[in-house]
């Protein structure tokens, strides 16, 4: 994530393919593969992920042990009904929670993180190794069989640079695993600017499930597995419990369902793909 020209078109598409305006001008939307992106305000400065972010942009839990192990349990639990034990790199990683359930789950990891008050507190208080910087930049020096980016595509300048990042740090036949806001959820059709997952002034890019496969696909990644999930799948079931008057009735409005993932609805889009083993087919 680098300071670049704001978007002004669609990455998947030529640039002469139509795009509308959504959410009275807000954002932009592709109509070849459904990519939306902000527009950018050149008034507004360029987001800066440090303290000010994780304690005023709507993270004041980005730290808390609680709630960011329950989240690390269930992204590793995902990956690993696909993924074995092998070397990891998690660029954004945070404050590291993700990477202290993949190596204690025998995953030898690594990761990179663009805040130096996240990279810090990774290090001193979980003691997993992370580099402080731009994943895009430190790619060329790192090898892996897994690169795991939760929340992290939909705030880097170009998402086609984030990819190949990926590609070269992956080995043949590596795994690639994404999860981002999902802007064709049902949630973010019913609340519009209110919906959560939008954060405009710090998502450039905001994802369906067909823009991101073709994102993927372009990149020469072949997709493996797709779905989506509600926010509250990563609230821990006691929480859900208490809350569950508040919660149960949005998600049976959205999904008609009380289930935690959907295809295609939830507000939470999850891919894993892999590199060929063949890189020449990629």
């Amino acid at each position: 994530m680098s300071v670049a020209a704001p978007p002004r078109q669609c990455l998947n598409c030529d640039a002469g393919t139509p795009h509308r305006s959504q959410l009275g001008g807000l954002l932009r939307r592709c109509v070849g593969c459904g990519l939306n992106w902000t527009v950018p305000d050149p008034a507004v400065a360029p987001p800066r992920y440090e303290a000010d972010y994780f304690c005023g942009g709507g993270y004041d839990d980005y730290f808390l042990a609680g709630p960011r192990r329950f989240e690390a349990g269930r992204r590793l639990r995902w990956l690993s009904s696909v993924v074995r034990p092998s070397v990891l790199v998690e660029a954004g990683c945070a404050g590291g929670y993700f990477l202290e359930a993949a190596r204690g789950a025998g995953f030898t990891v690594t990761g990179v993180e663009v805040s130096r008050v996240a990279a810090e507190f990774a290090v001193r208080e979980l003691g997993v190794p992370v580099r402080q910087g731009y994943f895009e930049r430190v790619a060329s020096s790192l090898r892996a069989d897994v690169v795991c980016a939760f929340h992290v595509l939909e705030h880097v300048d170009d998402p086609r640079v984030f990819l190949r990042a990926a590609w070269e740090t992956l080995t043949p036949g590596g795994w690639l695993a994404l999860e981002v806001p999902n802007i064709a959820s049902a949630a973010a059709d019913r609340l519009g600017h209110d919906w959560p997952g939008l954060q405009p002034d710090y998502h450039p890019w905001h994802f369906t499930r067909e823009s991101l496969a073709r994102l993927l696909t372009g990149a020469g990644f072949q997709i493996v597995q797709q779905d989506t999930a509600v926010f509250r799948f990563y609230m821990p079931a006691g929480y859900r419990l208490r809350h569950a008057h508040r919660l149960l009735p949005r998600d049976w409005i959205d999904l008609r369902s009380s289930r935690l993932t959907h295809p295609r609805r939830g507000d939470l889009l999850r891919a894993i793909a892999r590199k060929p083993h063949d890189p020449r087919s990629g």
